[in-house]
């Protein structure tokens, strides 16, 4: 790239604020037509606001169309009869299919974004900035660009590494990258953010927790380990997070939890950045985030919303409904499915569920991230509604440093103790002596519907995810029988299935997508 078009390119970036969430092209540019960058920058506020955009825009397509597709459906949490997104229940996704596409788009739209800031920043700050909080500003968007390629390689396997968009704006042809050079490029991140990131606890100014921290940053990094299966480092990270106090459950013991709240209010709109959020979606339909995102669009019935929407596209599917070990004993179920007949006193000031809801066949509903009319949950509209997305949670943590322990990585005592502290929450007993398949289920129910049980299942390996896909039940209710029925579907995988193809349009303006991976340039 010449001098003459950089200085230009440079000049002429967009004030972050204001990018759109994502574009149609794989290297997404700010546009060239708002505000001087140069002019930006130039107070701390300036500088601390310059990250916004990041937790939302950017991330819309991913969270409203196609994280619940791959993470629920695809996993057997959930199953539709929706014929745009019926392929991800039976293995049948190709590259053509365009929800797949809006995942790649969004995805690296993050990152572009995130590329923004990183390699902005320093080279236009105001001198008087100080490097504290410009290290702080830097830190975040490089754990949000680690999020991303997180999501990515987990979808993809080997993709390419963009650290600066501006380096590809005429050479758009970029290798992939092994796996092992993406995790390796996500610890940078992530440890650049745990060394820069301001340290925090989360008190009851729920507003001050939005951000991404040091100790957010560390527990992400625990997870990339889970990951790779190091787990002394997971085991040995998520207990420092543990111990740091600074997050803690919404409800709980009183030791490690805040009994102001339950399972059930983490997600209420009222809740957002409450002590057990780790890093969270800002999504707003006002203020400095100003973005709503589209969940409760997908997830709930008609009427509940107040809108047009309400289009229950996925239902939480048989065997999800058969794995909870206790539905009434089970806090997490409520919060989680609505059965025919149950009564939420907060949804829209009093709302009964239908006797015969069924969402695609499963003769129930989705409650997780359903919140209401405007009335009630903070305002909002259709396809844009303000209450924020987990990514991580003080609970998950609690069940990584568990599965680290069961797996050798540490001591079994403490690991036992993070699992039975998630159990009790939840209303069950303790589990003595926890196995792998303990904490996996425990992973299971505790993150039904935060988009996460797909990951789980492949990681276990190739052996383990096919025959478990394979024996999920997928099919529907037959209502036309006293009790009903189950019209059983089954789908088996294969190893192809544990990656999902990269869409079409990218390999073919990217051919190198079809080559082999290439080892990514550190510059060590």
């Amino acid at each position: 790239m010449n001098n003459l078009l950089r200085t230009k390119f440079l000049l002429t970036l967009a004030v972050l604020l204001l990018l759109p969430s994502c574009t149609t092209e794989f290297l997404d540019r700010p546009p060239e037509d708002s505000y001087n960058v140069v002019d930006f920058y130039q107070t701390e506020e300036q500088v601390n606001s310059g990250t916004n955009h990041l937790y939302s825009k950017p991330w819309f397509n991913f969270i409203s169309n196609v994280s619940w597709c791959i993470g629920e459906l695809s996993s057997g949490n959930g199953r539709t009869w929706d014929p745009r997104n019926a392929d991800f229940t039976n293995f049948a996704i190709t590259g053509e299919h365009g929800t797949l596409t809006q995942a790649w788009e969004s995805l690296y739209a993050v990152v572009a974004q995130a590329n923004s800031v990183i390699n902005t920043m320093p080279e236009f700050v105001h001198p008087d900035i100080s490097q504290d909080v410009v290290n702080n500003a830097i830190g975040e968007a490089r754990f949000i660009r680690a999020t991303a390629y997180f999501y990515l390689v987990r979808i993809f396997g080997p993709i390419p590494i963009i650290a600066d968009n501006n380096l590809y704006v005429l050479e758009p042809v970029v290798p992939r990258n092994p796996e092992s050079d993406v995790y390796e490029f996500i610890k940078r991140d992530l440890q650049f953010a745990v060394d820069n990131c301001y340290e925090k606890i989360r008190g009851g100014s729920y507003d001050l927790n939005a951000k991404v921290s040091s100790g957010t940053a560390k527990a992400m990094l625990a997870k990339i380990y889970l990951y790779e299966q190091d787990y002394t480092k997971a085991f040995q990270l998520s207990q420092e997070v543990i111990t740091s106090g600074e997050f803690k459950l919404y409800g709980g013991d009183a030791e490690d939890g805040d009994p102001s709240g339950s399972y059930y209010d983490l997600f209420l709109t009222a809740n957002d950045n409450n002590p057990e959020s780790i890093f969270a979606l800002q999504w707003s339909t006002s203020g400095q985030y100003a973005e709503g995102n589209g969940l409760q669009s997908l997830f709930a019935q008609a009427g509940v919303t107040g809108f047009a929407d309400g289009w229950a596209a996925i239902g939480p599917s048989i065997d999800l409904q058969e794995a909870y070990e206790d539905t009434t004993q089970d806090l997490r179920y409520y919060a989680t499915i609505m059965d025919p007949g149950s009564y939420y006193d907060d949804l829209n000031g009093g709302y009964a569920v239908s006797p015969t809801v069924n969402h695609q066949g499963t003769n129930v509903g989705i409650k997780k991230y359903v919140v209401g009319n405007a009335a009630t949950n903070g305002g909002g509209g259709q396809q844009s509604y303000p209450n924020n997305t987990y990514i991580l949670r003080y609970g998950e943590l609690l069940l990584i440093n568990a599965e680290a322990a069961v797996m050798g990585g540490g001591s079994s005592a403490y690991g036992t103790a993070s699992l039975n502290k998630v159990r009790r929450r939840a209303g069950l007993g303790n589990i003595d002596n926890p196995t792998i398949d303990d904490v996996f289920q425990e992973r299971r129910i505790e993150l039904a519907f935060e988009f996460e049980f797909w990951y789980d299942v492949v990681r276990r390996g190739p052996a383990f995810a096919i025959n478990y896909l394979g024996n999920t039940e997928r099919g529907a209710f037959n209502n036309d029988t006293t009790p009903p029925t189950i019209n059983s579907e089954m789908f088996s995988p294969t190893m192809d299935d544990m990656l999902f193809p990269y869409p079409t349009n990218e390999t073919q303006n990217n051919p190198a997508l079809q080559q082999p991976p290439v080892p990514y340039n550190f510059g060590e």
